[in-house]
């Protein structure tokens, strides 16, 4: 079942909220403004990822061609810089 409830109540109104999504599997929408925001619901998944899903995010990342070059200069560094931006 999906609640939709304002941000506002659904703040007044958190414990019983998420006891609802804990115990009773409810979804709620919440809105701002009479506008769709977000969606709260039971979380079902592990809160740690895997090592394959670690792997995975990491191979889904943009390749960068300057990183490798990053690491080799600052793997030469005899410190690391204070700032490190300079």
């Amino acid at each position: 079942m999906e609640t939709i409830i304002s941000s506002t109540e659904a703040a007044r109104h958190m414990g019983d909220v998420l006891a609802r999504v804990k115990h009773a599997g409810e979804t709620f929408v919440l809105t701002k403004s009479d506008k769709p925001l977000a969606r709260l619901v039971r979380f079902s998944g592990s809160p740690h990822a895997s090592g394959a899903e670690i792997m995975q995010a990491l191979n889904d990342l943009p390749w960068d061609p300057g990183f490798a070059d990053d690491l080799e200069r600052v793997n030469r560094m005899d410190r690391v810089p204070e700032n490190p931006w300079d």
